[in-house]
């Protein structure tokens, strides 16, 4: 960085004690440990490990010099322990494995700034469960003074959270209030010793299930670890998948500077990029073109789950075809028409309707997924494609036997050959002839319209092209 024009310090290591030296001190800064400069000869750098007392912080509250009402439509950062009892080799909190909290006081002061003035707040520890006790005060506090609006995440490690923790969160936080993020990265125990992970999948995947309904999910794999294959990366991805947690992020292994993996490199025939993010371009266990599709599998989950696109699409494909191949096909697909950084909302729907037709032709509840996501994705009533309405006159006709306001909103109706409501409780197609109404009012997004479907009467008109299969 040093070699940049624009770059003339760079502070290395835990930054409070060198960066209040160097203000104290410049010009003259030859002497203050972990900076690093140009000089005449070339870089002056005197390395020290520095291990900066985290009782001073209980004083500082560092948000408040920001106005107040900036915070509310960012994400706030709080930081209330600095290292981590892991040794992941690719991590950079591997190398810092003793563990930190910072005073209790200066905690909570600003989470209670934050939590009156913002709305997000990230926790940035790298595990936030290790210490029961901790954990369960710092929830304690934030019910008792968080504001409906806001939305706290944790960086946890599922399989050693606690059953206290597990029984307090069922019984005490409302829906919506948490957010966890689990780093899985592999299934594959023989990828995760050889790169000193520890982790039970089944106690963590029992875990993410019994607080699924409680509390919002982002998952994490990696791609591209020693002695992870092909196939060992798809039996991962599906497995948990199928966790159907909001948010599965497909990240790529990176070679780090002073991480281990990146002095191990030969060992596995690992070549990765020498400039930033230093990610993996092959190795003994994943081809070139390997990784080049699982790009563009990442491609299609970013666009089609992540995104909240396709979510109903996606569980039935996972269910019916495997949620792997369908999203790789569908990636390939996709590259073959669009870029990846410029398409439109109807695009997005269409390539993935005509991915559908063409491979699986003869899958009509496929095809009715795809239309029921696209028209339940909008606010606004949009453009009829993929499934076509009832007739006018049937459609006014359920209007007025239901007494729905269709001068306040607007209705799609859909003919459908399967039980929805089935579907959407218990992912699971029953063939039933219905109507699905769904209902615009321009500011949020769609949502079906709930009756009773034995209190319709008349005849049911599907359309011919489609049949369950």
């Amino acid at each position: 960085m040093l070699a940049r024009p624009e770059v003339d310090f760079v502070i290395t290591g835990e930054g409070e004690s060198p960066f209040r030296a160097f203000l104290q001190n410049y010009p003259e800064t030859a002497h203050i440990p972990n900076l690093a400069f140009k000089t005449d000869m070339g870089v002056s750098y005197f390395q020290k490990t520095e291990i900066f007392d985290l009782s001073q912080y209980r004083e500082i509250r560092p948000y408040r010099h920001d106005p107040p009402e900036t915070l509310r439509n960012r994400v706030a950062y709080v930081e209330t322990s600095r290292g981590c009892p892991y040794k992941c080799e690719f991590c950079l909190a591997s190398l810092d494995n003793k563990m930190r909290y910072l005073p209790d006081e200066h905690i909570k002061a600003n989470l209670l700034h934050l939590m009156q003035h913002g709305r997000v707040i990230k926790f940035l520890d790298r595990t936030f469960n290790i210490k029961r006790d901790f954990t369960l005060d710092i929830f304690r506090f934030i019910l008792e003074h968080h504001r409906p609006e806001n939305v706290f995440q944790f960086e946890i490690t599922a399989d050693i959270l606690h059953p206290d923790i597990i029984q307090f969160i069922r019984e005490n936080v409302p829906a919506g209030l948490f957010r966890f993020e689990i780093g899985i990265q592999t299934v594959n125990q023989k990828a995760n010793l050889e790169v000193s992970r520890k982790q039970n999948f089944d106690k963590t995947k029992a875990i993410i299930q019994s607080l699924s309904d409680k509390v919002e999910m982002h998952l994490d794999l990696i791609v591209g670890l020693p002695l992870d294959y092909w196939e060992d990366i798809k039996y991962s991805f599906e497995e948990v998948f199928r966790l159907f947690a909001p948010e599965l992020q497909l990240g790529f292994l990176k070679f780090l500077k002073g991480t281990p993996v990146r002095y191990k490199y030969e060992q596995h025939g690992f070549v990765f990029d020498p400039e930033p993010p230093y990610q993996i371009i092959e190795s003994n266990y994943l081809s070139k073109e390997q990784l080049r599709q699982l790009e563009l599998l990442e491609h299609a989950l970013e666009i089609y789950w992540n995104k909240k696109r396709a979510v109903r699409t996606l569980k039935y494909a996972t269910n019916r075809y495997g949620i792997f191949d369908f999203l790789l096909g569908l990636g390939i697909y996709f590259d073959s028409r669009r870029d990846f950084q410029n398409y439109s909302i109807e695009e997005i729907y269409t390539i993935l309707f005509e991915y559908a037709s063409t491979l699986y032709p003869e899958d009509a509840v496929l095809c009715e997924l795809i239309a029921i996501d696209y028209y339940l994705f909008h606010k606004i009533k949009p453009k009829v494609l993929f499934l076509p309405e009832v007739n006018r006159a049937e459609k006014y006709r359920l209007i007025e036997q239901l007494q729905l306001d269709h001068h306040k909103y607007r209705y799609v109706v859909l003919p459908l050959r399967f039980d929805f409501d089935l579907f959407e409780e218990e992912n699971r197609i029953k063939s039933q002839n219905i109507y699905l109404i769904i209902q615009y009012d321009g500011v949020s997004k769609a949502k079906v319209v709930k009756f009773d479907f034995h209190m319709i009467t008349g005849t049911f008109q599907p359309q011919p092209n489609y049949a369950v299969q």
